[in-house]
């Protein structure tokens, strides 16, 4: 991040204010004052590779004035190391033992402290038909030039239709990028260092072509160039999603099978963290 973000930023923006975080003055991020302007996102998304400057939607907790986290200090850059640093399997594979307790280091599974017989039996029905064992990530999409920046403009038109969003600026490479730069913590009763979220949100762009388009206080809203046209193709990447945010088995749907089904053909993919 640079130390000067309001010299990388366009003339012709909206009414709006450079936001620092927790550890700092220095500016994390521009925030509009007001809801993006229809088209605005997408003209931004455009010119990101000239810009280096990635667009999000930005939503808040709740209604209050404070706009949680963007306005009230709740960013937390110095919490995040480096996405490079990770490999995405094997941070998926590590959340995957943490379900099942299979871990040494994390020994409670989503079921709360050491899983009896019926906990377990519980447990292993809702990852059917993996079980504890890391099943290994899906394979790689063909993902045809141009397509993720398509998909990712018209969610924003669709996201911007049902809910009012500030527009967010992140210096950054990506989305996944942003969402550690500017320290963003949604996550963190599920992993308290961001860069690992934003290792495998890469991971996911490069093989389906997934982008970041909308951020919340602890939700996030992707496109999705090429989403599984199966169910068997659906399985093995609902594992990674239930690796990557547990709640959308355990607080959501019951069973991977019956979240994997929600993913055939979606070019959406939504994640909260509770």
């Amino acid at each position: 991040m640079t130390s000067d973000l309001s010299r990388l930023l366009p003339a012709t923006l909206p009414p709006g204010r450079l936001v620092g975080g927790e550890d700092g003055p220095e500016p994390l991020l521009w925030i509009s004052d007001a809801p993006a302007p229809a088209g605005l996102w997408q003209q931004l998304h455009r010119a990101h590779p000239q810009s280096g400057l990635w667009p999000l939607l930005l939503v808040p907790l709740g209604d209050g004035a404070d706009y949680r986290p963007w306005l009230s200090g709740e960013l937390f850059p110095a919490s995040a190391s480096d996405p490079t640093l990770y490999d995405p399997d094997a941070l998926l594979r590590r959340w995957w033992q943490q379900l099942g307790g299979t871990d040494e280091d994390a020994p409670e599974g989503p079921l709360e402290g050491p899983l009896d017989a019926e906990e377990a039996a519980e447990l292993h029905a809702a990852l059917a038909p993996f079980g504890p064992a890391w099943p290994g990530t899906a394979p790689a999409a063909a993902v045809p030039d141009g397509a993720p920046g398509i998909e990712a403009r018209g969610l924003a038109d669709v996201l911007l239709s049902v809910r009012d969003a500030r527009l967010g600026l992140v210096e950054a490479g990506s989305g996944a990028e942003a969402l550690a730069a500017c320290g963003w913590s949604g996550p963190l009763n599920h992993e308290d260092d961001t860069a690992k979220i934003a290792a495998v949100l890469a991971d996911w762009e490069r093989r389906f072509g997934a982008q970041v388009v909308q951020v919340g206080f602890d939700t996030l809203e992707l496109s999705v160039a090429v989403p599984p046209a199966t169910l068997a193709e659906a399985l093995p990447l609902a594992a990674e999603h239930t690796a990557f945010c547990p709640d959308l088995v355990f607080q959501g749907t019951g069973t991977l099978t019956a979240y994997a089904e929600r993913l055939v053909a979606a070019h959406q993919w939504s994640f909260w963290w509770d």
